[in-house]
Parts: C-alpha cells; sequence; structure tokens
C-alpha cells in the first residue's frame, strides 16, 4: 500500500493549529490493515508527530517496536514512541531507549504505565524497574537527547490524593527532562484551563497539550473515563442517549461534540492539539479540516511503495 509522504508549505501552513495523533499497535492482519488506511487518511494533515502506545511485555513491545519502524521507514512522519516504567527492569528499558535512538527515533512519549494486572489494581514499582514516570523521564534524558513528552490530569490522575499532588509528579517529570504534557482527555473545557493556571501558578511552563477524544462508541468511552477520573457532562450524554443502534447518527453526534470542543478551545487560545484516534481516522481528519489542515492545496506530496 503506498503512504502518501507529506511536506506541508511553510509559509502556507504559518498560523494553523498544530496536531498530533496517538495510535496503538495491531493485534491482528485486520487491525494492521485498519492502523494503516488510518495513518494514510491522516497524513495529508502534515502532524507534528504520531505517537505508539505501548503495552508491557514481549509481544505488545514488539507491535510497538515494528509500527515506529515502519512508520521511519515508509512514510515522512515523526513517530513518538511510547515508553513506560512496566515489565522491565532499568536496564531493559534502557536498551530499548538506545535501541530506539540508533533506529532513528528522537521522541519518547514516558509514562509511567497500568499494572500488569490491570487499571484497577494497585501499583507497585518492581525491584530494579523505574518506579515512576519522573524517574523514568531523568533515565531516558540520561541515554540521549530525545523529545520527551510525558502525561497531565486536568482531573488528577485516580491514585493521586489532590491536583497538587499531580502537578508535584508533573514538576518532578519537568525537572527530569520533559518537553510537554499532553493531557488525559476532557470534555470540560473550563476543566483544562483551570488546570492550566495552577500548573502555571507552579512556575511549570511546558506546553501542556489538550488530548482530545473523539467519542465513538459513548458506553465504551464511559467506562473508560471512569477508570480514568474523566468526568462526563451530563449534556453529553442527553445528546448520545438512544443512538446506540444508529450509527450514522452517531458519528455526527460525535463529530459536532469534538468539533465543538476543539473550536472552543482554539477560540480561548490554545493552538495544539493531540487526538487520541483510537485506530480511527474518520472523525479526526474531519475535525482537523475544519481547522484549516489538510487542504490539498497545501500539499507537496509524493507516494512510495
Amino acid at each position: 500500500m503506498a503512504l502518501l509522504k507529506t511536506r506541508p508549505s511553510r509559509d502556507d501552513t504559518a498560523g494553523l493549529p498544530k496536531v498530533s495523533f496517538e495510535f496503538f499497535p495491531p493485534k491482528s492482519e485486520a487491525m494492521e490493515q485498519s492502523l494503516w488506511q488510518s495513518i494514510e487518511r491522516l497524513a495529508p494533515i502534515s502532524p507534528t508527530f504520531v505517537s505508539v502506545t505501548y503495552g508491557a511485555g514481549g509481544s505488545t513491545r514488539e507491535r510497538t517496536h515494528a509500527t515506529v519502524n515502519r512508520l521511519l521507514e515508509e512514510t515522512r512522519l515523526v513517530p513518538a514512541a511510547h515508553l513506560t516504567c512496566v515489565g522491565a527492569q532499568r536496564n531493559e528499558v534502557d536498551e530499548i531507549v538506545a535501541n530506539y535512538w540508533q533506529m532513528g527515533v528522537r521522541h519518547i512519549v514516558a509514562l509511567r504505565g497500568d499494572p500488569q494486572s490491570g487499571m484497577d489494581a494497585a501499583y507497585e514499582p518492581e525491584p530494579g524497574a523505574y518506579i515512576n514516570a519522573a524517574d523514568l523521564v531523568a533515565g531516558i534524558a540520561r541515554i540521549a537527547d530525545f523529545d520527551i513528552s510525558v502525561s497531565a490530569y486536568p482531573e488528577k490522575h485516580p491514585e493521586s490524593a489532590t491536583v497538587e499532588a499531580d502537578i508535584d509528579m508533573l514538576q518532578a517529570k519537568v525537572d527530569g527532562g520533559a518537553h510537554r504534557a499532553i493531557t488525559q482527555f476532557f470534555f470540560d473545557n473550563d476543566v483544562y484551563f483551570r488546570y492550566l493556571d495552577r500548573v502555571r501558578a507552579r512556575g511549570i511552563d511546558i506546553p501542556i497539550v489538550p488530548g482530545i477524544l473523539p467519542v465513538v462508541h459513548f458506553d465504551r468511552m464511559c467506562s473508560f473515563a471512569e477508570k480514568c477520573g474523566t468526568h462526563v457532562p451530563g449534556w453529553m450524554a442527553d445528546r448520545f442517549d438512544g443512538l446506540d443502534n444508529d450509527p450514522e447518527t452517531r458519528q455526527l453526534v460525535a463529530a459536532a461534540v469534538a468539533a465543538e470542543q476543539v473550536i472552543d478551545l482554539l477560540d480561548r487560545g490554545v493552538d495544539t492539539f493531540h487526538f487520541y484516534t483510537m485506530n480511527k481516522a474518520d472523525l479526526v481528519y474531519a475535525i482537523c479540516r475544519l481547522l484549516g489542515l489538510g487542504r490539498t492545496g497545501l500539499l507537496q506530496t509524493s507516494s512510495t511503495g
């Protein structure tokens, strides 16, 4: 399959919002095809980077590496490899980091990671492993001059006692060498701006990029949001009510909800967005077009087999 290699004109894209996309590595041949169809569709948007999630353990870890490697070899997209503290000793993680540098990866998304027994389990650092994301960030920075992104939680991490304790951890990540933070998804923009005010008041000046989740399956999202500590507003539930068996209308509502959120953030001064694509391109592509991105006239494209 030919993938678009895009290079936007620097002049034509000046002043437009900047976006990045998250994908997860495929577990089957069908998922592989869906992933790369999504990547091909979103490539003309010219994201600043595309991140690939990471699972602890051999097979899932290798899928991440394979996806990142293919992005490097077959596209002009800039891959950002996720990396966690879970399921590996420090020396193993350090080797992965060094291998990424040798591959040509220059951007890592450093995360603590969920316990291998599941999100509901209490996290306990393994002996000999990096103990948390701040420790991991410092370890990555010691190995090579990576661009390092980390997570941020406008409604606090479920395991944090307070938002202030969460900001303490963000400060530790910055002290370790983090260059930007990408937020957990949220649906109330006021929550993001209140969090941003508190972060800036603490003297943390790295970009705090809002993470946007276009909702395809409302019930599944609600279950995930509960585990992540994300509040789902009542008005949002009302919009999706009764649409379980009406995928066409559900898709239109999902696009409208996400577009309204992004346009409101844009109107309030935000110019950078990170989209959790769930390996689905259509909603994200539509929102990016509303932002003025991906217009054919702005692209200089070629293809590769």
